[in-house]
């Protein structure tokens, strides 16, 4: 337990110099985070904004109170007067003053008082009667009056405190909410100790009684926008994690190499990937598929939602999943993206869509596709690169009941054939000749690799990874024969 101030031992004052150095550096400190805050206030008001700022106000709360503690120090005592402005060449002299005279300034949030067991006598500062909402007129109040301006629910708390005090001679440090007359409710920070007479015995108690209503306020905003971040945090990690297992389990499982048919000679190689956003956020609604008809021909697709999350994860599931149906059921590219676009703008969950959906079949080698605002397939041949003309139809929910046309060809052995979602290019202009473009340089080592899987990763290390924002798809399919 520490020693009892003795009162006829009182501690000795500071040095001036050193306080008058602690003050100006605390004013110069507080100015630079006031600074600091008020660029964080300009700041997105969202969760983590408001945690930032927060935590912004509750440092000046705390540096306000140290330069309002060393003021008094310097002053000797509590201050009854707003203290001297300093030297012109003090740049924070201005706003020191100026908090000293504002009417609630945290000189006027601290008060102390003093109670003296042997004579009776009660003296409070003058700041003391303003934190307590009392008049001067009215007199200080005694230690058995004083549980009278405490809420009931604490009234024990002080009232054991003080005990623990004169009888045991135990410092006090805890806090009470004080009830002011007018019914406002203030928190105080109560420290003390009891002065001890020549015999050992106590003879006063004195008390700082400090006003932290503000600071304890900003620390339960610290708290809240805290668990408000924490909770979103919490949210964002559910969300993504529901996404990417709706992703997976929707999106075929294998990433190649892949052949088709699956019965006989394989005359196409296939293969995919799967490309995360580069930051690391929410997955879109980015998909790629190849499937086998029944009439052995070979369907492939890429396509992409607005959004982002499990909306857009659980879309695609749904687009998928139609998709696939009416390709077995025999419907052709672009009367397969007219019910997609129907089916789309009749969603619970509008969306926008855009998608390209091919027919291959491997008799003929015959080629046959249609677009939805979605970038063209692109034809790696003899060491050249270029994309498949075709009409762009508009974004699928866009209109409903839209009409997409269907373009052809015919592919020869040794052609890739390449389909991306925009995100790969994001840069490139519509109708994927940019994509085209980038790919040129790398056209005859596609055209050369032994395989469709060989085929996606030279495809992607084009692209270059550290450019996309957003994720993407990637489909090669190669013909063998």
């Amino acid at each position: 337990m520490p020693s009892h101030l003795s009162a006829d031992r009182p501690a000795p004052p500071p040095e001036p110099g050193d306080l008058d150095a602690l003050i100006t550096s605390t004013r110069r400190l507080r100015g630079d985070v006031e600074a600091v805050r008020q660029d964080a206030g300009a700041a997105d008001d969202d969760a983590r904004g408001r945690w930032r700022r927060a935590l912004y106000d509750l440092a000046v709360h705390h540096l306000d109170d140290l330069g309002s503690h060393l003021d008094q120090l310097r002053e000797d005592g509590p201050a009854d007067a707003p203290l001297p402005r300093e030297p012109a060449e003090d740049p924070l002299a201005s706003h020191a003053a100026d908090r000293a005279a504002r009417p609630g300034s945290l000189l006027s949030r601290v008060g102390s008082a003093e109670w003296n067991l042997l004579t009776d006598e009660v003296s409070w500062s003058g700041e003391l009667f303003g934190i307590l909402g009392r008049s001067p007129s009215d007199g200080p109040m005694s230690l058995d009056e004083l549980p009278s301006v405490v809420a009931a629910e604490d009234q024990p708390l002080l009232t054991a405190m003080v005990t623990d005090c004169l009888v045991d001679g135990r410092p006090i440090d805890g806090e009470f909410r004080a009830v002011l007359a007018d019914g406002r409710v203030r928190t105080l920070h109560m420290t003390g100790e009891p002065v001890l007479d020549a015999d050992g015995s106590t003879a006063a108690m004195w008390a700082v009684l400090r006003d932290v209503s503000e600071l304890r306020r900003s620390q339960r905003a610290v708290a809240e926008s805290r668990d408000t971040l924490r909770r979103r945090q919490h949210a964002e990690r559910t969300e993504r994690r529901l996404a990417v297992e709706m992703q997976e389990a929707v999106l075929p499982p294998w990433r190649g190499p892949l052949r088709f048919p699956e019965e006989g000679p394989a005359r196409v190689d296939v293969a995919a990937h799967y490309l995360p956003a580069a930051d690391g956020g929410l997955i879109g609604g980015n998909w790629y598929d190849a499937l086998q008809l029944p009439d052995g021909s070979l369907l492939l697709s890429t396509g992409d939602l607005t959004g982002h999350g499990a909306a857009a994860t659980s879309s695609m599931a749904m687009l998928l999943g139609a998709l696939r149906g009416m390709a077995v059921a025999g419907l052709r590219p672009g009367s397969l993206l007219g019910h997609l676009d129907t089916l789309l703008g009749a969603a619970t969950q509008p969306a926008l869509g855009s998608a390209l959906c091919c027919r291959y079949e491997p008799g003929p080698r015959r080629l046959s596709w249609a677009r939805a605002g979605h970038p063209a397939p692109l034809l790696f041949r003899d060491g050249g690169c270029r994309p498949l003309a075709a009409a762009d139809g508009v974004l699928l929910g866009a209109t409903g009941g839209a009409a997409y046309q269907e373009a052809g060809t015919v592919l020869e052995p040794g052609d890739v054939l390449v389909l991306h979602t925009e995100g790969l290019f994001p840069e490139a202009p519509a109708g994927g000749h940019g994509g085209a473009l980038r790919l040129a340089a790398s056209a005859a080592e596609v055209t050369a690799a032994r395989d469709a899987q060989e085929c996606v990763r030279l495809v992607v290390e084009t692209a270059g990874r550290g450019e996309h924002e957003g994720d993407a798809c990637v489909l090669v399919a190669r013909v063998t024969e």
